[in-house]
């Protein structure tokens, strides 16, 4: 230690949570020799603090110096470098400050907060407990401008040439120092700098070093400022006060191209959790050995892989499996409590964590059953191998001989005297009734936040069936509410689809208005719409609409049709028949010797199984087949008189013959 000097504190009176400011009890530990304070506020203490500048500020549990961790992390920030804040119960998992005492052989009065103080500091003497840690091993040093430059006037230029310049200046200086201190040390740093007018804006090191090992020191001048901080961590950290000899642990793996390690010690303490990528055998062996001896590896999954077990014969330790395959949601569970940063290091805790849960009962009846003066934890690790406690504790026994100098020679009693015996007596009886009377006073404070308590649950449990009811009539009418938004949207659906028809049927009504104006005033002849030349579709016409002489038809699909169904138009006595397509040979020339016009590509305005054309058009039309009838008769009375002639020719020919 380097002057000697601890503090050991526990709260007096108060809260750190309370709004009223808590009282501490502190206990001055200097050169073996104990100082008591009482009914110390922390103002006071941090004055007392930066004046003796001890080694260790020991206390039984931290959050009784801090309401939380940013409250905490003010109060270790106003330290001085070299102050460590100790735990000396232990780290996540604390043991009780009586037991602590009592192993390394001190009594104290636990209901005496200056008694507990001095137990704080005497042992962080001794090496127990963890140093409280909230910083990184990292250090960021920050030179920047001591103030704004502003939007100044002439001489704004060269004023900012002269602030940067500066900046520029001791930024080479610290650089300078830095340099030689990783030179010297080993420690590594980096640097960013932002340029300015003339030099610098601002300057940033990170250090990979604690703050009180970086030789430089926050300072501030007219023009530029030197800020050290550390990094904080984002959960606090437990590091051991002293090594401690080589331990037995648990050992958690989850194997792969990405390894997760997880240590516990036999205590269940994690001592380390991390996943490494790319990590050779050898390696992780040798990381694994750093932390101690495992006595068991333990994984994740079931059958063991191959890596788990090769890790496992090289330390011949115990092997721990799941028995089957662990649930994601059981790991979860399992891992959360310590954190992880992936699936990696939550397999790997989670296989740790197992193990221990499997073996914590077992741990218990050894704590409880093995000597004090014997090392627990060989004993943990020869029940760990199969052995019996018994056996285990045989085997830890040193020999007769040696058991002879390791327990304590009784001591020579001698006849004590009465009145001392009395004396002694009725202190230890008026402690006891003090002790009565502060546990009866806690029962009555403990009885009073009871009742207090239940009827603030009986408040609650009334706001809950209120909201309960509330959430009810709220869950009911919005189910209504969606029906009504349903019924809403379908019968827009079919306002919409009745408009769309709607307008249809007005468009139709009015296409139908201008034929029957068209057809009233002589500019538009009515035809008959036939939907194929066929029987069926002829007679369904004559049935729905009639057929009689001088209407037009129009023939939808004249595919099909024959001299049979040509017929059925030509003795019903239509004018023209009306087509788009062509019309098959037979029938066509059924209409030539009926002389019914069969017109072809005649524009016609439809309005479903309604049709107008055109008359002038229809005349047209009408004017061209009877020309192209009239082509026919000469071209098939020239086919007939030519036939004639060669019937003629041929038999001339066989007369002559």
């Amino acid at each position: 230690m380097q002057n000697g000097v601890i503090y050991g504190i526990d709260i007096a009176k108060g809260s750190s949570r309370a709004q009223d400011v808590p009282r501490y009890a502190v206990a001055v530990l200097r050169e073996g020799e104990i100082t008591p304070y009482t009914m110390l506020r922390r103002h006071k203490i941090l004055g007392m603090v930066q004046r003796d500048r001890p080694d260790y500020i020991a206390v039984d549990n931290i959050y009784e110096l801090a309401a939380d961790k940013n409250d905490l992390m003010q109060f270790l920030g106003r330290l001085p470098e070299n102050t460590k804040l100790v735990q000396v119960t232990g780290g996540i998992h604390q043991k009780p400050l009586l037991r602590l005492a009592q192993e390394h052989g001190i009594s104290f009065n636990q209901f005496n907060p200056v008694e507990e103080a001095e137990v704080c500091a005497t042992l962080a003497s001794l090496g127990v407990g963890c140093e409280v840690s909230l910083f990184e091993d990292v250090t960021k040093i920050k030179i920047s401008r001591a103030r704004s430059l502003g939007r100044g006037g002439w001489s704004q230029n060269r004023y900012r040439r002269k602030v940067h310049g500066g900046v520029k200046e001791k930024s080479r200086e610290i650089e300078n120092v830095l340099r030689r201190f990783s030179r010297e040390t080993g420690f590594t740093y980096s640097a960013k700098a932002t340029e300015g007018f003339g030099g610098y804006v601002r300057v940033e090191y990170t250090v990979n070093a604690r703050r009180d090992k970086v030789p430089v020191k926050p300072s501030n001048t007219a023009d530029v400022q030197v800020t050290v901080k550390s990094v904080e961590r984002d959960k606090i950290k437990y590091l051991p006060l002293k090594k401690k000899d080589r331990k037995y642990t648990i050992v958690g793996i989850d194997p792969g191209t990405t390894v997760g390690i997880a240590i516990l010690s036999l205590e269940g303490e994690l001592l380390l959790s991390r996943s490494i990528r790319g990590i050779s055998h050898d390696e992780v062996v040798k990381l694994i050995a750093e932390y101690g001896k495992p006595a068991v590896v333990a994984t994740d999954v079931f059958p063991t892989p191959a890596a788990v077990e090769k890790i496992r014969r090289s330390f011949n330790a115990v092997l721990g499996t799941p028995g089957g395959e662990m649930r994601a949601e059981e790991k979860i569970a399992l891992a959360r409590t310590f954190g992880y940063s992936n699936d990696h290091e939550r397999d790997s805790l989670a296989a740790a964590l197992t193990t221990y849960k499997n073996y914590k009962n077992v741990f218990s009846r050894i704590e409880k059953r093995t000597p004090k003066y014997l090392d627990i934890d060989r004993v943990k690790f020869h029940v760990i191998h199969g052995a019996s406690i018994e056996e285990a504790i045989e085997k830890v026994l040193p020999s007769p001989k040696m058991q002879k100098d390791v327990r304590p020679a009784p001591e020579k009693t001698e006849a004590p005297d009465v009145d001392e015996q009395v004396s002694r007596l009725r202190e230890e009886l008026s402690q006891k009734n003090a002790q009565v009377k502060q546990l009866k006073e806690y029962v009555a404070e403990l009885k009073y936040e009871s009742g207090q308590k239940e009827i603030e649950i009986e408040a609650l449990e009334h706001r809950i069936s209120k909201m309960r009811t509330s959430e009810s009539l709220k869950v009911r009418r919005d189910k209504e509410i969606q029906i009504r938004d349903r019924e809403i949207e379908r019968l827009k659906k079919e306002l919409a689809g009745a408009r769309k028809s709607l307008k249809n049927q007005r468009l139709h009504t009015k296409r139908l208005k201008q034929m029957h104006k068209k057809e009233m005033k002589g500019e538009g002849l009515p035809v008959k719409i036939i939907t194929s030349f066929a029987k069926e579709a002829i007679q369904h016409t004559k049935d729905t609409y009639g057929l009689k002489k001088g209407d037009l038809v129009y023939l939808e699909n004249p595919s099909g049709g024959g001299p049979v169904t040509a017929s059925l138009l030509a003795d019903s006595g239509v004018r023209a028949v009306i087509t788009s397509e062509e019309i098959p040979h037979a029938a066509l020339e059924y209409f030539y010797d009926s002389n019914l016009p069969v017109i072809r590509g005649l524009e016609v305005q439809r309005v479903d199984d309604f049709a107008m054309v055109d008359p002038a058009m229809l005349d047209e039309a009408i004017r061209e087949w009877d020309e192209k009838i009239r082509a026919h008769v000469r071209e098939k009375e020239h086919q007939q008189f030519k036939s004639i002639l060669d019937e003629y020719r041929s038999e001339r020919r066989r007369g002559l013959a």
